[in-house]
């Protein structure tokens, strides 16, 4: 298995742009940091969200997207993406959503981090590349990147290597969990499982039981 690593560290500070003719204040614009950073428990020092309904706290202190993923969407699209295109704040090389798990513990740098659970792509995506499907391919793709929560504060810089220290017993990749969301999932179990990962987030896990529910309702 490949190394790993941290090919850029983004951050950015919320700020009232023009989208669309749209008045919009937004944090989804990250630059590259060369200097390292202080990953507390809620986000990376220097970085800030606009919404922090939806955005920030403890598990999605950082938000990470595999840049395995530019080469298609540039494809796709026709146009360049890079680090921090998708708003997050690392941007990894050697992992994708078919080999990370919900509850992986990874030391970075000083850090040491947990997945929490996939990123939901939300419509600012859009509006900041003028592509109105940009979330909803990612959703259908499953090129959603990744949610991590801070276990233990350090310093994180770009180029430092992802170094597994532990792994959920009945381990769910990042893709499982996306295709049980957006797509038509009926296994009851299947959804149990899920529900039942101790390290997945509380949102997705509420999603997820709101889900079992219906489907126990038919």
């Amino acid at each position: 298995m490949s190394v790993a690593k941290v090919v850029s560290l983004n951050i950015g500070q919320p700020k009232t742009v023009m989208l669309d003719g749209t008045e919009m204040t937004t944090a989804i614009y990250k630059s590259p940091v060369d200097s390292p950073l202080l990953l507390t428990k809620t986000n990376i020092v220097g970085d800030g969200q606009a919404d922090l309904v939806h955005h920030g706290g403890f598990d999605q202190a950082v938000c990470v997207y595999c840049s395995e993923h530019f080469l298609f969407w540039e494809h796709l699209y026709q146009r360049p993406f890079e680090p921090g295109a998708f708003g997050e704040n690392i941007t990894l090389f050697g992992r994708t959503e078919e080999e990370i798990c919900i509850g992986d513990v990874f030391q970075i740098g000083t850090a040491i981090v947990q997945v929490s659970q996939p990123r939901q792509p939300c419509f600012k995506l859009a509006k900041r590349h003028g592509i109105k499907d940009l979330p909803l391919k990612i959703q259908q793709t499953g090129y959603t990147g990744f949610y991590l929560r801070m276990i233990k504060e350090g310093m994180i810089q770009r180029g430092d290597e992802l170094h597994l220290l532990d792994r959920s017993k009945n381990p769910l990749s990042i893709q499982y969990i996306n295709k049980a969301k957006y797509g038509k999932q009926t296994n009851v179990e299947a959804l149990q499982e899920i529900i039942e990962e101790p390290a997945l987030s509380e949102a997705w896990r509420n999603t997820f039981l709101k889900k079992l529910q219906n489907l126990l309702k038919k």
